[in-house]
């Protein structure tokens, strides 16, 4: 076993500990892997930004006589000026351009994701031939275009103003405020799974990358894997366990104290 991959295997399944103990509270453990996080991640994306964009799209224009790529360069040069109290407006020119140019790509590409495709799907003829479904597994599955449709006109509904929502008008009104917490809950349970997701991934580094990797146990059923992991896993976990009951017995203390001085003063 290489200690180079026992030593970094071991520290990151000690910063994805430290971070899972901000459920607990806010300590300084989360706050060293919060912080270590923010500076690598800064650090890489200049990197990737340095290999990724400006050398292939500037110094290499440049060395190939295109000369004319001086203009972006120096506009990305006066971004810079931001850091310069007296000379801080010249960045307001390329930041102004480039505000303009991203507005300009942004909004079609929204219109055509978010707006035309739902649309076009609203507006989609309904497949009356299989609004049974066509399979045994697929009950009902022509009520979807049908749902969207209904769906989307009441919900649009519900945002008329102009009119009191009392009534029929009121009743589709009403059904389009459960397709906006339809859409709002499969949007949030789609949020959660993939968090869910992120926390299954970290979950199984703790046991594959760290227990197995950092131990040289590809066999898991070598009793070395199993006895040395999970003392090390469980020495972890107690470390925390410690920390909590401190934390906590600071926070009796700290409660009890304006009593005492209330008992005190009187």
């Amino acid at each position: 076993m290489e200690f180079t991959t026992f030593l970094w295997t071991t520290v990151a399944a000690f910063l994805t500990l430290a971070v899972f103990s901000f459920l607990y509270k806010d300590n300084p453990m989360y706050k060293f892997a919060e912080h270590l996080f923010v500076g690598v991640s800064a650090g890489y994306f200049v990197i990737i930004l340095w290999h990724g964009a400006l050398v292939p799209n500037l110094f290499k224009k440049l060395a190939d006589g295109d000369w004319w790529y001086f203009v972006p360069g120096i506009l990305g040069v006066m971004m810079f000026a931001r850091f310069f109290k007296k000379s801080s407006w010249i960045s307001r020119w390329p930041l102004a351009m480039y505000i303009g140019i991203s507005t300009g790509l942004a909004i079609p590409l929204e219109m055509a994701n978010r707006v035309n495709r739902q649309l076009w799907a609203m507006m989609e003829p309904i497949n009356w031939s299989s609004f049974w479904g066509e399979r045994y597994l697929d009950i009902g599955s022509g009520y979807s275009e049908l749902f969207i449709f209904v769906g989307t006109i009441s919900a649009l509904v519900y945002f008329f103003f102009s009119k009191a929502h009392t009534g029929a008008f009121g009743a589709v009104a009403k059904f389009g405020i459960w397709t906006l917490m339809l859409g709002f809950g499969a949007s949030f349970g789609f949020t959660v799974m993939a968090r869910i997701s992120l926390f299954i991934n970290r979950i199984q580094y703790l046991d594959i990358n760290w227990g197995q990797t950092a131990f040289n146990a590809a066999d898991t059923s070598n009793v070395n894997y199993h006895v040395g992991f999970q003392a090390l896993f469980w020495a972890v976990w107690l470390i925390f366990l410690v920390y909590a009951v401190f934390e906590f017995k600071k926070y009796l203390s700290n409660r009890d104290k304006p009593s005492q001085a209330a008992g005190t003063s009187a």
